[in-house]
């Protein structure tokens, strides 16, 4: 197996380590990093569940090597939050119950809080297509956009979180 050394910065907390370059970035983050609030589903990129931020644009880690996170910086579920309080979008969900069993959550938080930071003035019909990605089983997706478009609403107030 060929390895490599990477630093990246994961949570704002700098990260060096050696990986295998077969590794997924969703492998690294969940079994050798022990941040586990990323899921993997599909290990095919067509669900969502495994979405994190690199360098602010939402990826499908399980399609994302972890090689690749050399010099980048990362930002999982875990790292949105400010100590105990939620970001906006994390207090939505909670608030609006778009919350079931909770697998697809954080992809759907990642990939809503990247769509906002660049687009922040989405209608709630661009932000049910810019969801289109991230798949649910429990839900009708109305909650969860629900969710979405309040959070937005506050984050324009000003009432964000800054991560």
């Amino acid at each position: 197996m060929m390895e490599k050394q990477i630093e990246c910065v994961i949570n704002g907390r700098t990260v060096s380590l050696v990986v295998e370059t077969h590794w997924t970035l969703s492998f690294m983050i969940r079994e050798k990093l022990g941040l586990t609030g990323t899921k993997e589903a599909c290990g095919e990129g067509e669900c969502g569940s495994c979405t994190v931020l690199v360098d602010g644009d939402a990826f499908n880690s399980c399609l994302y090597l972890a090689a690749d996170a050399d010099g980048k910086t990362i930002t999982t579920i875990e790292g949105l939050a400010d100590g105990d309080k939620l970001h906006p979008l994390q207090q939505a969900f909670v608030d609006r119950g778009a919350i079931q069993c909770g697998f697809c959550t954080p992809g759907m938080v990642l990939t809503a809080k990247a769509m906002l930071d660049k687009s922040p003035d989405l209608s709630a019909e661009a932000v049910r297509y810019h969801m289109a990605g991230n798949l649910c089983r429990c839900t009708g997706y109305d909650k969860i956009f629900e969710a979405i478009t309040e959070a937005r609403d506050q984050m324009k107030k000003g009432d964000q979180t800054t991560c």
